[in-house]
């Protein structure tokens, strides 16, 4: 889909399909998606831990050219090691992009796992954003995906990673997965089509990217 084709703007958690069902995902009144995570749910390919997870919970839609995708969540209730949610990217199996905040080691860890083949890793901890709404943020530059993060405590963007992304085909939205235990339950309020970034170092003056 061309530029001036896609429609900017929320989107309903209605419009997507999971890679696999959760527990439960309810859609309240006032339009936000509660999801409860299976035991179990994860995904990583090899790097380290010598295993492939690929039962993760995302729920997708075609990732349009020329836009941006944010997802805001509320950061509550983490407490099992790698609770996690977030955004996914998908391309296939072997190529797919998840970013948010993982628990792990004891602190709710803001960071992404990219995955070309094998999965990395970089993460650091937010202590200060537990209990606020977290937005991530996923746009395109050039052969790029840029990942960026706020929380509700500061509302200052935070560069999470770039990674390189020469795909034009993608499916993007909501990601959450609990691989130790039972009963992560995550609310996220709202899922959003914006602009892309401009560039990826902005001014001072365009920190803000977009409200």
């Amino acid at each position: 889909m061309s530029t001036a084709q896609a429609a900017l703007g929320p989107l309903s958690f209605s419009e997507g399909v999971w890679t696999r069902e959760p527990v439960s995902a309810v859609i309240g009144s006032d339009g936000a998606l509660t999801v409860e995570a299976a035991e179990g749910s994860d995904w990583w390919r090899d790097t380290a831990y010598g295993f492939r997870h690929e039962n993760g919970h995302a729920l997708l839609r075609p990732w349009d050219a020329g836009t941006a995708i944010e997802v805001t969540f509320e950061l509550s209730g983490f407490t099992g090691e790698f609770d996690q949610a977030g955004l996914a990217v998908i391309v296939d199996d072997e190529t797919w992009i998840k970013a948010g905040v993982e628990f792990s080691d004891g602190h709710p860890q803001l960071g992404a796992v990219v995955t070309v083949g094998a999965s990395d890793w970089s993460t650091g901890r937010v202590d200060e954003w537990v209990g606020s709404a977290v937005t991530v943020r996923a746009s395109r530059i050039a052969d790029a995906v840029v990942i960026r993060a706020r929380s509700s405590v500061d509302g200052q963007w935070r560069l999470v990673r770039v990674a390189r992304f020469p795909h034009e085909n993608a499916r993007i939205g909501p990601m959450v997965c609990a691989p130790t235990r039972a009963g992560l339950m995550v609310r996220f309020t709202s899922w959003v089509v914006t602009a892309p970034d401009g560039t990826l170092h902005a001014d001072a003056e365009d920190a803000e990217l977009s409200s």
